[in-house]
């Protein structure tokens, strides 16, 4: 299955967002607030993401799996994460703007690589 604007549309409008990793914690999942597409590629933005955050150091591949009602996808695919530099300075301007009381620790940027539909 492809990333189509129509799975990146029901990812920005899901009702319900959660993201899998695994690592030094074990599996962990947990839910995901601010989400954009760029270029194909998935932004999340950590605000609480300590377990998620070293998980992702120790093992690069996550599952986002996003959902409203009955319908939903997940998205398998490795991430990148950014402390600093052009990503994070994006998205700490665009959280500024949307969500000032929110402080961004980071930005998750995955890289689609299997689409999988969960309503089937």
């Amino acid at each position: 299955m492809e990333f189509t604007t129509e799975v990146q549309d029901m990812l920005l409008q899901a009702e319900n967002k959660a993201l899998a990793t695994n690592g030094p914690h074990g599996l962990n999942v947990v839910p995901v607030s601010s989400v954009r597409v760029e270029d194909g590629n998935i932004w999340l933005v950590n605000y609480f993401m300590n377990k998620t955050h070293e998980n992702i150091l120790a093992d690069s591949e996550v599952a986002l799996t996003f959902w409203s009602g009955l319908t939903g996808y997940q998205v398998k695919g490795q991430v990148n994460y950014h402390e600093a530099g052009e990503f994070f300075d994006t998205v700490t301007e665009w959280i500024a703007d949307t969500t000032p009381d929110r402080v961004v620790k980071g930005v998750l940027v995955i890289e689609p690589e299997e689409i999988h539909e969960i309503s089937l």
